[in-house]
């Protein structure tokens, strides 16, 4: 009777449900195949990277230095790290790694640069339109006050010539009125009564009256009839205070009896106030008396010779 071998020494491991048997083996296919990796590479790139950083600090502490200071984010190494596993790992080679991104500190300084020149950008755009607006304003100012200056000008011009042109018309008004007067003949007293005449007799005179007399109060201003030259001024005797006015004919005008006499020489116009009324010389009271002597001759009545020039009395 064979003996019975142990149940266990021809057994073979019970088969791993989660490994594979290859059915061609020579042990019944009972020979294991290299298990597959099944840790994910992610986990495993980003555990190495997590423990590079803790170890890089933790050995910085162990030396009594300050803790390093990882100058890159994990996801900066992670592609230096998976190159590094899968080299060792993936049975093909890896594909050419990324340019390395900018460093954390570089990127923050970029943007920080950038922000300034933004704000400095906009600082000399807000300070440019502050000028120009301030310029603006200016030149508006200037320019109502150039008005106003102008204005003020303008009015002061017109006034000025308005001035200038009222003087001429008062000249020229002036000028004809004394070219008018010039050729015009008035009478010798404004307000006055006629009494003796031309040819009268009477014992104050020594032969018969050579003039004409205009009774007046003493003071009454006395003018001369037509433009001319005084030639004459002073005491004439019984003719009292005398003022001979000489025409531009040569006729002569005999003011006679004066109380005073205004002018006493040069050239005089019609209606200018030349002496006044008066009761010097041989006379009973205050008057006039005028005499009119064309050409510097004999007295001629005067009466006539007035009315002839468009005088009336």
């Amino acid at each position: 009777m064979a003996s019975q071998q142990p149940a266990f020494a021809d057994s073979a491991p019970s088969a791993d449900p989660a490994t594979p048997v290859d059915p061609a083996a020579g042990d019944g296919g009972r020979h294991r195949l290299p298990k597959q990796r099944s840790v994910s590479r992610g986990s495993t790139v980003l555990g190495v990277a997590a423990i590079a950083a803790v170890g890089a600090g933790g050995v910085a502490a162990a030396q009594g230095k300050s803790p390093v200071s990882i100058p890159v984010s994990v996801p900066d190494v992670l592609p230096q790290v998976v190159h590094a596993v899968a080299g060792s790992t993936a049975e093909q080679p890896p594909a050419a790694a990324p340019a390395a991104p900018l460093d954390a500190g570089e990127s923050l300084l970029t943007r920080i640069l950038a922000q300034a020149q933004a704000q400095r950008t906009a600082a000399d755009t807000a300070v440019r339109e502050t000028e120009r607006k301030a310029a603006e304003e200016a030149a508006a100012k200037e320019a109502a006050a150039q008005r106003v200056r102008e204005e003020a000008a303008k009015k002061k011009a017109e006034e000025e010539a308005r001035r200038k042109a009222a003087e001429e018309a008062a000249a020229k008004a002036q000028a004809e009125q004394a070219a008018q007067l010039a050729t015009s003949y008035g009478k010798p007293v404004t307000s006055y009564t006629p009494t003796a005449g031309f040819g009268e007799s009477s014992s104050l005179w020594s032969s018969t009256h050579t003039g004409q007399d205009f009774a007046a109060p003493t003071g009454t201003p006395v003018m001369a009839i037509h433009s001319g030259t005084i030639t004459s001024a002073g005491w004439a005797g019984s003719y009292g205070y005398r003022i001979v006015l000489t025409l531009d004919d040569g006729t002569e005008l005999w003011y006679c009896h004066l109380s005073s006499m205004v002018k006493t020489g040069g050239k005089v116009t019609t209606g200018d106030v030349i002496g006044r009324v008066g009761a010097t010389g041989n006379v009973t009271g205050p008057h006039l008396h005028l005499e009119v002597r064309p050409g510097g001759g004999g007295p001629v009545d005067p009466l006539p010779w007035l009315r002839d020039h468009g005088v009336s009395v």
